[in-house]
């Protein structure tokens, strides 16, 4: 029974404003995420300014053109596309516990027009 009480308390707090499932909690992690993809981005064109092509996501973190802990956050998972005179960096929500029921995180895109797209 207890078990029980204790999944009803955490769905329901996930519901409440404020919970990591929450309408606020989403637009700050998408608000995040973009912060994150833009900084990429501009990493990727400084390296391609000083070198003359476009690297992977680990090779501008271990070249030090990128400072991320980890490619990803908020349940984000992050990719890299690179393409002769371009790149893509494409955010896509891979999930996380907690999740309210009926929330919708968008597959985010930005390349190096600096322009955040979302795509679905």
């Amino acid at each position: 029974m207890a078990i029980i009480l204790g999944a009803v308390y955490v769905y329901m707090k996930h519901l409440q404003p404020g919970g990591p499932g929450s309408l606020p909690a989403q637009a700050v992690s998408i608000t995040a995420v973009q912060t994150d993809l833009l900084s990429i981005a501009q990493a990727e064109r400084l390296y391609y300014a000083q070198n003359s092509f476009y690297a992977s996501l680990s090779d501008l973190v271990a070249s030090g053109a990128l400072t991320m802990p980890q490619p990803g956050r908020f349940g984000y998972t992050y990719t890299l596309d690179t393409a002769g005179a371009g790149f893509t960096v494409t955010a896509r929500y891979t999930g996380r516990l907690g999740d309210a029921p009926g929330t919708h995180f968008p597959t985010l895109t930005v390349d190096q027009d600096m322009q955040i797209r979302q795509v679905n």
